[in-house]
């Protein structure tokens, strides 16, 4: 999933970030809730985890704000303060979950996958092209009855060709869906993902699967 965090502080937001990204998702980060508000105004988000004390403006002026203006993406409030009115409060601002801080990062991640699936279409057990089988809950990948070890990115692009086979997905695609903001265009790094995982996945095959669409992107289809 593409997630937007929104925390002042910055090793909070570090640790999330980081945690976050080694679970497999991309994160972006903002530091106030006008910079989380522009980002969420301007880009797609499966969820939103925002801080309820930003110095600026607080977590569920941000949520209550982006409902407003239409965005009705899944928002978690993480706020050091849990009373009774504090959750109610919370939730009147549009919010869909509520943390506690000091949080278990496990239940964090829990919760994440679960505002997931309020955003996302139900996805299929098992992704197939050809020979190739992904597993997209255990992110197991198999060519010809073969195990393929890939990287956290080489998984994430593999997974996005799949589920738009026979379609051209554009490096900006890519890019939006793999990497974070801070990820600079005008690098060939899409191009060097790309080749790694081919690879792993065509190299020993007859039957290439992945695909150059001159000027565009790639595909993945079966020839």
């Amino acid at each position: 999933m593409r997630l937007l965090v929104v925390e002042d502080e910055q090793k909070v937001a570090s640790f999330i970030k980081r945690g976050l990204e080694e679970a497999g998702h991309v994160v972006d980060v903002a530091h106030a809730g006008a910079d989380g508000e522009y980002l969420a105004l301007l880009n797609h988000y499966d969820a939103l985890i925002l801080d309820c004390m930003l110095p600026d403006k607080d977590g569920r002026q941000v949520c209550r704000d982006l409902r407003a203006q239409g965005v009705t993406t899944p928002a978690l409030l993480l706020t050091a303060r849990d009373t009774s009115a504090d959750k109610i409060l919370g939730f009147n601002s549009g919010a869909d979950q509520y943390m506690s801080k000091p949080f278990d990062f496990n239940e964090l991640l829990a919760r994440v996958r679960s505002l997931g699936r309020q955003s996302r279409p139900p996805r299929l057990r098992t992704l197939s092209v050809a020979d190739l089988e992904i597993d997209p809950a255990s992110r197991g990948v198999r060519r010809g009855g073969r195990e393929v070890s890939l990287t956290s990115k080489e998984y994430l692009l593999l997974e996005l060709l799949a589920r738009r086979a026979g379609q051209v997905v554009t490096r900006t695609e890519i890019m939006d869906q793999v990497w974070d903001i801070h990820h600079d265009p005008m690098t060939n790094t899409v191009d060097v993902l790309v080749k790694h995982l081919r690879d792993k996945i065509d190299r020993d095959f007859d039957r290439k699967l992945i695909h150059t669409v001159r000027g565009v992107g790639y595909t993945m289809k079966e020839e």
